[in-house]
């Protein structure tokens, strides 16, 4: 399903005055062939969203949650994201890989939303919110446990270290992550490795 801001951007005709059968004819039988064809252009791109959505959006979701403890906050990341994601669709010539385009521009909205904020990272004093009563499986699943344990060690790392865990657990393979955050692959994987113990010390693993 499309956030509720896609219908206004998706929106191809706009009706002034009386919205009659008589009147939408009229526009309709009016439409320059650049007119269908811009309607056309924005049919193809919300389909494409529609398919990034499908595709990467529980990704996306968990993403938010790596940045955000409160639930709204991650809801607000979360849109935050989608949005990004709906403006750079039609500049993505295929240069990358769809997935690296998708998380390329998740984790560049993620560390703008920390940046606008002013913080680094999610403060222990924020109040906690109440559960969602009509949350989904998938939430509820999140909301377990050690993954609340999980999530809190990685917010808890500098962000250059929380960017290449998340991306690591969404399954990226190291030169995916080189090129999501624009380094080298080696330089991925001392940060994953470095992340990797800096999580473990936290979550009082053997290093």
């Amino acid at each position: 399903m499309l956030p509720a801001w896609t219908t206004l951007i998706s929106e191809t005709v706009v009706v002034t005055g009386e919205s009659s059968p008589n009147a939408l004819t009229l526009q309709a039988a009016s439409a320059t062939p650049a007119d269908v064809m811009i309607a056309r252009q924005r049919e193809e791109m919300v389909s494409r969203y529609e398919i990034l959505l499908a595709a990467y959006q529980p990704a996306l979701t968990r993403m938010a949650a790596s940045y955000e403890w409160a639930p709204h906050k991650r809801e607000d990341l979360l849109q935050e994201i989608l949005l990004a994601i709906w403006k750079a669709l039609p500049k993505f010539r295929g240069d990358c890989s769809e997935r690296t385009f998708v998380f390329r521009i998740a984790q560049n909205r993620c560390l703008t939303h920390i940046w606008q904020r002013g913080r680094d990272a999610q403060t222990a004093n924020d109040p906690p919110d109440l559960a969602d009563p009509h949350s989904n499986p998938e939430a509820q699943a999140i909301a377990s446990r050690e993954q609340h344990r999980l999530q809190d060690a990685i917010r808890s790392l500098p962000i250059a270290y929380r960017q290449v865990l998340t991306l690591t657990l969404e399954d990226l393979s190291q030169a995916e992550i080189a090129a999501v955050l624009g380094i080298t692959e080696n330089n991925a994987a001392v940060r994953l490795n470095r992340a990797r113990n800096a999580l473990r010390k936290i979550l009082g693993g053997p290093r």
